[in-house]
């Protein structure tokens, strides 16, 4: 059976075992790399037991389990390894051992205390992995297993986002490039990305291509494409001609239109691609088993209900408190007090796919619940900021999230005190 569908009890009973101290024990510790990984094995008392590297290859990981295995159970040897996913640690997950992400700022930090000399070196550093996990197991938590459902999630929502943002580059580029040598073409649709501006550079890629564009054959071409704006012909014309006039050089025309093209091209390959996606998120938030529950809430849509889901996950033992889901994301401040001095910063250490996909929800729901409405406007009014206000109101959010998700509910609005407190309130006054 594959570990991520093992109930969460095997998965409490294997973090129990960390803390215990009768039968074998051994610590491991991986220094991750793209291609060899070194792996160092320590007793209780910090002896070195065994130290090896593997490739990155499917013969590798079964290098790996092997000479584990000949140690003792995998439920008795905790794994220690800088970052938290990837196939080396689904491998490990699945073979039984408890996997334990270490931050890379604490590795070296401990390795600077602990290797006075500043020698450094990938088998030296696994070691200092396993040792760093053998002093500091009680303050680590174990990685939480993902279901398929939200890893299939994870990776569509996260290819989207990297597609948008490169779809946001290619724009800002095409731009720059009709600013410099077609002006008009970029001013004449309010968005340079749409695809009724990208079907009119494919037919008009240069401003000489335009010179005998007439009202007629503008709203001809719009009817054609079908063109949903309220915006006449004659207006968007007009915009196109009160620009600075584009370059008309025979030699630099064909090299301005070639650039646009390649550029029409990739923005609408990109187009393509994430509506796909979007397609491809709805159909997996229908199946997932937690779907319902994040796009029950207000304003939260398809997209943004799945940015959450994605990142926030379903392993419901992993966050025992809303607080800890509100670290995650980033929007809890940081406190440092020494002596008499006190201090709140923001968290820049988060998960900030997570923080992005609350926080933008959270901006959205003041718009259709009255209880949003009212915290965000409370913040704003003791001086906060939009984005601090914003982060108050996500706080608040993740409360109730947090509880509807624990409880497999969706979010009911009348069932919700303080927002029925608050429509009260606005329908009395």
């Amino acid at each position: 059976m594959s570990v991520w569908c093992l109930p969460w009890i095997v998965i409490r009973k294997a973090a129990s075992l960390l803390s215990q101290h009768d039968g074998p024990l051994f610590f491991v510790g991986i220094d991750w790399a793209a291609v060899e990984h070194a792996v160092c094995v320590l007793d209780r008392d910090g002896r070195r037991v065994v130290a090896f590297t593997i490739d990155h290859t499917a013969a590798g990981f079964a290098r790996l389990a092997a000479r584990l295995g000949k140690l003792g159970r995998p439920e008795q040897m905790p794994i220690a390894i800088e970052r938290p996913d990837g196939r080396l640690v689904d491998a490990l997950l699945e073979a039984g051992h408890p996997v334990l992400p270490v931050k890379p700022n604490a590795i070296k930090a401990w390795r600077e205390a602990e290797v006075l000399s500043g020698a450094k070196s990938d088998p030296g550093d696994a070691a200092v992995i396993a040792d760093y996990l053998r002093v500091r197991i009680h303050r680590l938590r174990p990685a939480a297993p993902l279901s398929g459902h939200t890893k299939g999630l994870r990776a569509v929502v996260r290819t989207r986002a990297d597609l948008v943002e490169a779809r946001v580059a290619a724009t800002n580029q095409l731009a720059a490039l009709l600013q410099a040598y077609w002006p008009g073409a970029e001013a004449i649709f309010a968005n340079v990305a749409s695809a009724i501006a990208l079907a009119f550079l494919t037919r008009y890629p240069t401003a000489a291509s335009a010179a005998r564009l007439t009202d007629k054959r503008l709203a001809a071409f719009c009817a054609e494409q079908g063109y949903s704006g309220k915006k006449p012909a004659a207006v968007l014309l007009a915009r196109l001609r009160a620009a600075p006039a584009g370059v008309t050089e025979p030699d630099l025309c064909a090299g301005v239109r070639d650039a646009v093209l390649a550029q029409v091209t990739l923005l609408t390959t990109l187009n393509t691609a994430i509506k796909d996606l979007d397609r491809c998120i709805a159909e997996k938030m229908k199946t997932h088993p937690d779907g319902e529950i994040f796009r029950s809430f207000p304003r939260a849509g398809t997209i943004n209900a799945a940015q959450i889901l994605a990142e926030w996950g379903d392993a419901r033992a992993a966050f025992g408190h809303p607080d800890a889901i509100a670290a995650l994301a980033g929007i809890t401040p940081v406190t440092k007090a020494s002596g008499k001095q006190r201090s709140v910063s923001f968290r820049w250490a988060c998960n900030k796919r997570l923080r992005l996909a609350i926080t933008t929800f959270a901006a959205n729901s003041r718009f259709a619940s009255p209880w949003a409405a009212d915290i965000y406007n409370r913040a704003r009014a003791s001086g906060k900021d939009h984005p601090h206000a914003t982060r108050i109101l996500a706080r608040a959010w993740v409360r109730v999230m947090w509880r509807c998700w624990q409880n497999n509910t969706p979010y009911d609005p009348t069932l919700h005190r303080a927002t029925q407190h608050q429509v009260e309130q606005q329908t009395a006054a």
